[in-house]
């Protein structure tokens, strides 16, 4: 479940275990398996107490020790890592970028959730990613269900990582970005603009879905691959922050498959 390259990395942003007094208590899980665990159940979708015998930690275990990285920020750092890793081999495309979203159930309701339009009014949040050209997830973010796209695109903007270049200085801004007729909008363009990004979003009533689509299913294939982490069918999570920590480990692993090729 941890490729050793990928634990390599994970060690560079896991927090240093807390000391111990010596003598008594139990043993404290490594945390290579501690992460196997989060994997298994970020993957499976398998609820905390289904998490198998043979991974070692226990689901309350395993739970505690992802809340803690979460609010250490460690998923993001990870993610930005991985980037970096791919960056420095020429391999972030940043001549255009494509904007999505995709809603999902929240079952317990919680924090950035909102009835959802398009499901009869039940309760959801949703996923908001920018990809580069070759659909690398770049910048992910969440919402509720009843948050317009429009709103989450200079969020996800702003929020891109700086990424190393082969050569040359860092980069977090794309050349072009495409989105399709939700964020039909002239202060996003204007907004896109003055940062040096041309916007290539489509026009309600005047362009064409198809044409435009040419380069936008990259981020909506990328959308389809999270389907491989059961975890984000479904909101499981009340808090948000641990919702969205899921969807960035699968944009790491997403990422970790396009670094070992």
């Amino acid at each position: 479940m941890v490729p050793d390259e990928l634990w390599e990395l994970f060690q560079q942003v896991v927090p240093p275990a807390p000391t111990r007094p010596q003598g008594g208590g139990r043993r404290r899980y490594g945390d290579r398996e501690v992460l196997a665990a989060i994997v298994f159940v970020a993957t499976s979708g398998c609820t905390w107490q289904q998490l198998p015998p043979g991974f070692g930690p226990s689901g309350p275990t395993a739970h505690r020790r992802f809340a803690e990285w979460t609010k250490a920020g460690v998923w993001a750092k990870l993610h930005r890592l991985v980037l970096d890793g791919i960056g420095s081999r020429g391999g972030v495309d940043w001549s255009r970028c494509a904007i999505d979203s995709v809603n999902t159930r929240a079952l317990k309701r919680g924090h950035l959730t909102g009835p959802n339009p398009v499901d009869r009014g039940k309760y959801g949040s949703k996923i908001h990613l920018i990809t580069d050209r070759a659909g690398l997830p770049l910048s992910v973010g969440v919402s509720g269900a009843n948050t317009h796209d429009s709103q989450a695109l200079i969020p996800l903007v702003t929020g891109m990582p700086s990424i190393r270049s082969r050569r040359g200085p860092r980069r977090r801004r794309p050349a072009k970005l495409h989105a399709d007729k939700g964020y039909d909008y002239d202060h996003l363009r204007r907004w896109l603009r003055s940062r040096g990004i041309t916007p290539r979003i489509a026009r309600r009533g005047t362009d064409s879905s198809a044409r435009l689509g040419r380069h936008r299913w990259t981020v909506e294939r990328t959308i389809a691959w999270f389907g491989r982490y059961r975890r984000l069918h479904r909101r499981y999570e009340r808090k948000a922050e641990h919702f969205l920590a899921f969807t960035a480990i699968a944009c790491t692993l997403i990422c970790y498959k396009r670094l070992t090729k």
